[in-house]
């Protein structure tokens, strides 16, 4: 227990359904996937170059296949964000996932694995960061510019959850990674939740910003959460996915309590059921909660996740969520990258109303120009 300190404040129910919401405000559902894109993944080794392209063309036909399928309220496509591994760079592999993001399928963002085998050092995870954001921003036209303008700016997923050195010093070694983050450029993190891992901090279901000091230890395991009307929030801005207990299920006819963490997995199915318990963890900027966030994530390239992640099984999930939205007038779909939550965030701190379609571009800018 003691190695799970976030279980000391763990709701055994912070559920709440979504019709609970004041009837006379317009709901919206703001989903976002985020998926740990690794068309190298092979168990502890590594798939060749043209083993990884073959992978990634299968899944090109699955994410068009789904965008074509499903769309939200406003008629966006279902995308995921792809957050891919700077480590494993290859440059035809994001030739292709540049564009896939031009046909409005999924933006490229920012993943890291590092400190894996011996303790990163700050000055070479400065290094991998800039280095691999400068490709993406110059080479690929990916990232984006607040405004459109100055440093490319990403969004971030740490490998292994060991954000800001929060995984008993393992996967990372850098204390102060939140500070170097912000530094480089990084607007928003998607890390967690992390749970069951022991990289897991106690702030839950929340939009915030750092509690403690950048250049300490996890400073995210504190939370100054962000409201209506606050001042403008210290980046990187952090969003958890849901984290809540599952009772749905049963042993011998007793309630049997599963982790609920948004993960799109084969062994978790996905309905009308879960998303009330996604909803139901109530993710929202304090002051504004008819915009609920709905902040997923996904390992794209396990092959036995494929069709509940961006497959058969998606399609019919995510098409069951919108339909039901749309028929029982209860909620609005929004389907948005990282840095679309990340912009309506920043109008709902401004005190921005009405539908957050109207703010997917309020502030950071994409580089690319869509097809």
């Amino acid at each position: 227990m003691n190695s799970l300190p976030w279980l000391a404040k763990y709701p055994a129910s912070r559920s709440r359904a979504l019709v609970e919401y004041d009837s006379d405000t317009p709901k919206h559902l703001i989903i976002c996937i985020a998926n740990h894109f690794e068309p190298s993944w092979k168990g502890s080794e590594m798939h060749d170059l043209d083993t990884q392209k073959r992978r990634l063309e299968d899944w090109c036909k699955l994410a068009a296949a789904i965008g074509s399928d499903v769309t939200d309220s406003d008629g966006t496509k279902f995308r995921h964000t792809n957050f891919y591994p700077g480590e494993q760079y290859e440059k035809e592999i994001l030739d292709t996932l540049a564009d896939l993001q031009r046909a409005g399928l999924g933006e490229v963002e920012i993943h890291l694995h590092h400190g894996v085998d011996k303790p990163d050092t700050p000055e070479n995870l400065r290094r991998q960061l800039l280095d691999f954001r400068d490709r993406l921003a110059e080479d690929h036209r990916c990232l984006s510019r607040m405004n459109g303008q100055g440093q490319p700016m990403y969004a971030f997923v740490h490998g292994n959850w060991a954000l800001a050195n929060s995984a008993h010093g393992h996967y990372c070694g850098v204390d102060n990674e939140m500070e170097i983050l912000a530094e480089t450029g990084c607007y928003i993190d998607m890390t967690l939740p992390s749970a069951p891992d022991v990289s897991q901090v106690p702030v839950l279901n929340s939009i915030y910003e750092c509690g403690r000091p950048p250049g300490e230890r996890a400073p995210h395991r504190r939370e100054k959460r962000l409201v209506v009307g606050g001042s403008s929030p210290r980046l990187p801005v952090l969003i958890t996915g849901p984290l809540l207990f599952d009772w749905s299920h049963r042993r011998r006819s007793i309630p049997f309590p599963k982790l609920e963490n948004g993960e799109l997995a084969h062994f978790r199915k996905t309905d009308l059921r879960r998303l009330d318990r996604w909803a139901g963890a109530n993710v929202t900027i304090k002051g504004r909660p008819e915009w609920n966030f709905v902040k997923l994530h996904c390992h794209g390239f396990f092959d036995e996740d494929q069709s509940a992640c961006i497959g058969e099984d998606a399609i019919r999930a995510f098409s069951e969520i919108v339909e039901h939205g749309e028929q029982t007038g209860g909620y609005k779909v929004h389907f948005a990258s990282a840095r679309e939550v990340f912009n309506i965030i920043k109008a709902a701190v401004e005190g921005r109303t009405g539908s957050p379609n109207e703010y997917r571009d309020y502030g950071l800018l994409p580089i690319m120009t869509r097809a």
